[in-house]
This record gives structure tokens, sequence and C-alpha cells, in this order.
């Protein structure tokens, strides 16, 4: 079963490996795009489906971070397509939910605690390892100063 991710227009699902290579299930739910967070995992069978593989093992001491600008522009160019995506690693719980709390954070401007909370929401296993989470809030951090250094860019000043 797909975990769909609840954001308002976003048609984004949290999965596991083995619900991605139900080809049946996914032409059936209609995705389009799919994000394989592995280094071995399998792609689905869909020959209408795109995909990305970003290819990291569950290890704190992976850079997840480097992905995430990527990744997150990818899924918000297929959600706004009109098409629906899969971001999934071997168990649904680390890899692919720090991937899709990067993309709350990005293109929903949602801070880490609530993008977290809507990943959660739809998948309740999710719990990105310690050096994913760490990732995360460099992220937020590193998302905050660019919101920042755009103001002056249009026409605002901080007091």
């Amino acid at each position: 079963m797909l975990s769909p991710v609840p954001v308002p227009l976003l048609t984004v699902g949290l999965g596991n490996a083995r619900t991605a290579c139900n080809a049946e299930l996914l032409a059936r739910e209609g995705v389009t795009f799919c994000v394989n967070v592995t280094r071995q995992q399998p792609f689905p069978g869909l020959l209408q489906a795109r995909a990305m593989r970003v290819p990291v093992f569950d290890d704190p001491a992976e850079d997840l971070y480097h992905y995430f600008e990527q990744c997150s522009d990818a899924i918000e160019e297929a959600v706004r397509s009109g098409g629906k995506c899969l971001v999934y690693c071997k168990n649904g719980r680390s890899r692919s939910a720090a991937i899709c709390t990067a993309y709350l954070m990005r293109h929903r401007n949602l801070p880490l605690k609530d993008a977290f909370e809507v990943v959660k929401a739809a998948r309740p296993v999710a719990e990105p390892n310690a050096g994913f989470w760490s990732q995360l809030q460099r992220y937020e951090e590193d998302l905050k100063i660019a919101k920042q250094s755009d103001l002056p860019s249009k026409g605002l000043s901080s007091l």
C-alpha cells in the first residue's frame, strides 16, 4: 500500500521496495515518476514511469544532503506536470522519509518539524537515521539563509 503524503495539490507516495515492485498497484495508482533511494533495490516495471536513483545506503555517514535539491525539484516537476510520484527505499523508513521531508521543506515551505509530522502521518514507521536527521536540520538552516538572502533582491530590507 502506498502511503500518500497529505499536502494540498500534492501527489507523492512514500513506500518500500516491495510496494515499488508491485507494477499492478503502481499502474492503478497512476505513478509516473519513481525516486529509488537505494543502491541495489530494483526499479518498478512500469514503462510509462520515469525513474531516478539516489545511490545511498541507510547509513548515518552517507551524504543524502547532496541529493535533497535534485530530488525535491524532480518531484515538484512531476507533480506540477500532473503526475504521481513514489519515493521509496528498502523499508520505507529512513532514506525515503528524509527525501520526502526535504521536499516538503523546499517546495511547501514547511519547517523541518512540520514537514516530518506530515511524513510521519502518512507513514507512521518513518524515522530517518541520526545522520539523515542532522542533514535535514542543516538543510532547514540553509533554506532559511537562502530565503533571507532573497529579501534585498525583492526590495525588502531587514531593520
